[in-house]
């Protein structure tokens, strides 16, 4: 065993005790009935940006849904005015002069308000015209757009609430060299505009939260989502520690597997990506090979967990080598199925029964061609995100809202003894 991996193998070690310590905590699940005994910040606004309207409307619906079914909030409480309502979005305007320059405008009063804006800086499908050229909106595009509404509503909001699942400029969070420093940068900016919390899901480095220390700066996993999903859709699953194993693809996702196999009760393994630190292509050092430390996986099913899937080589490759390696079964779940170099690397994959499933979230968009496919499921965050901002609007904790590892329990107990019916598995 060579240095790296003795180095390799320690932090695997390291990572392992952290994260079961907070699993240790016994972490609950959301109280929703423990809001009625706090009064909500502001009356809450929401700001969908186009980039994000499928996902906004069914965030705001299920925040209807709460506040209609769930509470028992004062009727005449000049604290709770406008609480229960069916349609808490606003609109807004964002006309672009023919040079491409742009405004934008908010067609209601936000004063005194607490607003959550919410974008999806991923979003390649919208359009804008320039100089009579139609040009298909870059995450630089739709970060300009977030600023603009901010820009427009800071001084009149009682406090400003940025919610941007996918984090801007996020894989840029470290310097190498003469390097810019852009997630950091759009970080301090944000907050420099006035903003009071930033949410975000699966971040690539929460540590740039460090470009503001003292800044409201929330990252959310979608744990709970990944197991819900997948256990709807293979019923034959065995969750245990002799018949499955969570792999992280590279050291940077190792926290996230290590704490999803031990939630799930699973066994764990890792690889790391030797580089060519000798060449750039593609703003990044070419992988030269994965390595794989864990135990042996002959047989066993295969969760393979990271934050994104973009062209989708380097995952390819991961499950062809589990598969190669032995491996019964192996299930991709990412946070954001990005495939930017479209389908046809996962379609030969699935057809040469590399993997079995990808399972990724709505947090960022897919179009019909890509959600079209057998072997892809989607988990739905709508609810999940209409929780967070819930809680938020209450200032109320968000420790049993981040990790909800008591929840993640009881299912994969209740699969376990042969309940596979959606409806009684998650009721």
């Amino acid at each position: 065993m060579n240095f790296l991996d003795v180095s390799v193998s320690v932090m695997i070690k390291q990572y392992m005790v952290s994260i079961y310590r907070t699993i240790k905590k016994g972490i609950n699940m959301p109280d929703f009935h423990s809001l009625e005994g706090t009064i909500p910040v502001a009356p809450l606004n929401l700001i969908v940006m186009e980039s994000a309207k499928e996902l906004g409307i069914s965030v705001n619906n299920y925040i209807s849904q709460f506040r209609h079914e769930l509470y028992k909030m004062p009727e005449n409480d000049p604290a709770f005015h406008g609480y229960v309502k069916d349609n808490y979005m606003i609109g807004y305007d964002l006309d672009r002069f023919g040079s491409g320059e742009a405004k934008a405008t908010i067609n209601s009063s936000v004063r005194g308000n607490d607003v959550y804006i919410l974008t999806d800086v991923c979003n390649y499908s919208i359009t804008y015209k320039m100089y009579n050229y139609i040009n298909h909106k870059s995450p630089d595009d739709h970060y300009q757009d977030l600023k603009r509404v901010i820009g427009a509503i800071t001084g009149k909001a009682k406090r400003i609430n940025v919610i941007m699942p996918f984090l801007y400029e996020g894989r840029q969070h470290k310097r190498t060299g003469m390097e810019s420093l852009d997630a950091a940068q759009m970080f301090k900016e944000l907050q420099d505009m006035g903003i009071s919390n930033f949410i975000t899901f699966d971040a690539h480095d929460p540590r740039i939260s460090n470009a503001k220390p003292l800044a409201g700066f929330d990252n959310f996993l979608a744990s709970y989502q990944f197991m819900k999903a997948l256990l709807s859709h293979i019923d034959d699953l065995i969750v245990d520690k002799d018949h499955l194993t969570v792999i992280s693809p590279d050291e940077g996702a190792l926290d996230r597997a290590v704490y999803f196999a031990n939630v799930i009760g699973a066994d764990t393994g890792m690889f790391y990506k030797r580089r060519d630190y000798a060449h750039v292509v593609n703003g990044t050092n070419p992988i030269v090979a994965h390595e794989f430390l864990g135990s042996d996986i002959s047989g066993r099913d295969v969760i393979i967990i990271d934050d994104m899937i973009s062209s989708g080589s380097s995952m390819i490759d991961t499950a062809k080598q589990l598969k190669n390696m032995g491996a019964k079964r192996v299930f991709i779940c990412t946070t954001f199925g990005l495939f930017t170099d479209g389908m046809a690397k996962f379609d030969e994959g699935y057809e040469k029964k590399y993997f079995d499933a990808v399972i990724t979230t709505n947090l960022t968009y897919m179009n019909d061609d890509v959600k079209s496919r057998e072997y892809l499921f989607v988990a739905d965050m709508g609810k999940f995100l209409a929780t967070i901002i819930d809680f938020l609007n209450h200032d109320a904790s968000m420790s049993t809202v981040n990790m909800p590892t008591d929840k993640i329990h009881e299912i994969v107990g209740k699969y376990n003894k042969g309940c596979k019916e959606p409806d009684d598995l998650f009721e």
